[in-house]
């Protein structure tokens, strides 16, 4: 249950960082805002304050243009929420069909017209110090075409996937 758990508090964090910098916003802020408020007691605009402290540090952090502070911010971000989201939902494990709801409700926003898949990867590296190499990969974006230099390459601004000649 722990595990399913951790994995729909992954699963909620990455989906609200995606959301603290773009269009559906507000309406993330407020649901979200609700729930932690629910489960702690606390005022929902007073979340929502901690919520919009948040998105402004990541929205600062972009703006800078660097994509290593950036992504160190948007991985701070999800760490923090991850956290709050374990929590509550270990406090009170009947919440998780409400935060379920919520990232439905949050994926299938305007703006946001492609359903957005969340694959969850968790590794845990146990024993002693080792002198090894660990390699964690994944695909960020969808691939949708191969170019004649057999590279992939995205359907986004971002260039090409994977290495170059």
């Amino acid at each position: 249950m722990e595990a399913e758990l951790m994995a729909l508090a992954t699963a909620g964090a990455t989906a609200l960082v995606q959301q603290m910098v773009g269009d559906g916003w507000e309406r993330a802020r407020t649901r979200i805002a609700a729930f932690f408020a629910a489960r702690s007691g606390a005022d929902p605009e007073t979340v929502g304050e901690e919520l919009e402290a948040a998105r402004e540090d990541l929205l600062r952090a972009e703006s800078v243009g660097d994509e290593t502070t950036a992504g160190e911010a948007r991985a701070e971000a999800r760490i923090e929420w991850r956290a709050r989201m374990r929590r509550s939902l270990l406090a009170d494990p009947e919440s998780a069909g409400e935060l379920r709801s919520i990232l439905e409700e949050l994926e299938g926003g305007a703006g946001n017209p492609q359903p957005q898949h969340t694959t969850i990867i968790s590794n845990s590296m146990h024993g002693g110090v080792h002198h090894n190499i660990t390699l964690q990969v994944g695909t960020i974006g969808r691939v949708d075409r191969i170019g004649n230099d057999g590279v992939a390459g995205s359907g986004g601004a971002g260039g090409q996937d994977g290495p170059r000649p």
